[in-house]
């Protein structure tokens, strides 16, 4: 009976890996077809990476994706990180309020945020755009920010900060040297997933953008209609840095703590 339990449970999960995995594997296969056909698999070829490179406005959408993910990360990164560790020092009920209100554009549809920032640049009279694409997206990234660091802060002591200021050092050496320190896990967190957020958002991006200024989402929205095997290079392209990235992020610190071992040895 066990057996036959964790026989299921394998079969489950199988079948829950292919249903995520399989388009992936499909996207990157099809991506090296040397035909447009996206059903028959006709023979290896790089065309439609060089294709991808060669075309002007995809390397427009990548530079535009890429600037506004980091410049959306960075802001977010420092504006939710100082604004968690202020409210980490507030009287209970201010951070209560202001937790619930952070929490309203992660709990609010994509759809209602996009339009409430497209009237609100819209009532000011300002023409959208790059700039204002990325101000949205800094808004939207800076509650997930808060939301990575404040559980690092509760686990703090209270008065750390007040011993490294008891110790000689300024209150912006305490938060420098002594606090962000403690909470760099909570901070990366956060600035992998403000990175992730902008990266991948459309809906925002669609409403908040300008004529001519287009990320990765929305070109492959105004081309998902149309046979084009180069989005197909495109998406194998960004499957390939994340795995990087992902076996960077897990591989180094396991090498770290072997090299570490090994010295204690």
């Amino acid at each position: 009976m066990e057996q036959k339990t964790k026989l299921h449970e394998k079969l489950v999960l199988l079948l829950v890996m292919l249903f995520f995995y399989l388009p992936i594997i499909y996207v990157v296969i099809f991506s090296f077809n040397s035909s447009k056909s996206l059903s028959s698999f006709t023979g290896f070829s790089l065309q439609w990476y060089e294709k991808m490179f060669a075309n002007r406005t995809i390397m427009e959408s990548i530079w535009y994706t890429v600037s506004c993910a980091v410049i959306a990360t960075v802001v977010s990164t420092i504006v939710g990180t100082v604004t968690a560790i202020g409210l980490s020092k507030s009287n209970k009920a201010l951070r209560e309020a202001i937790n619930q209100v952070n929490n309203l554009p992660m709990l609010n549809p994509d759809i209602v945020t996009a339009i409430g920032f497209m009237l609100f640049f819209t009532s000011l009279r300002i023409k959208t755009g790059f700039t204002t694409m990325v101000l949205a997206h800094i808004a939207f990234c800076i509650p997930y920010v808060i939301l990575s660091v404040m559980p690092k802060l509760r686990t703090l002591d209270p008065n750390l900060a007040e011993a490294a200021l008891d110790l000689g050092c300024t209150p912006l050496q305490a938060l420098v040297k002594v606090i962000i320190p403690q909470i760099m896990p909570g901070i990366i967190s956060g600035a992998l997933i403000a990175f992730s957020m902008s990266f991948d958002d459309f809906v925002i991006s669609l409403f908040t953008t300008g004529p001519g200024v287009n990320n990765i989402s929305i070109y492959v929205y105004a081309n998902v209609k149309r046979v084009n095997p180069t989005i197909n290079a495109l998406s194998a392209i960004i499957v390939y840095v994340i795995t990087i990235v992902l076996i960077l992020v897990n591989v180094v610190p396991l090498i770290r703590e072997r090299k570490m071992k090994k010295n204690e040895n």
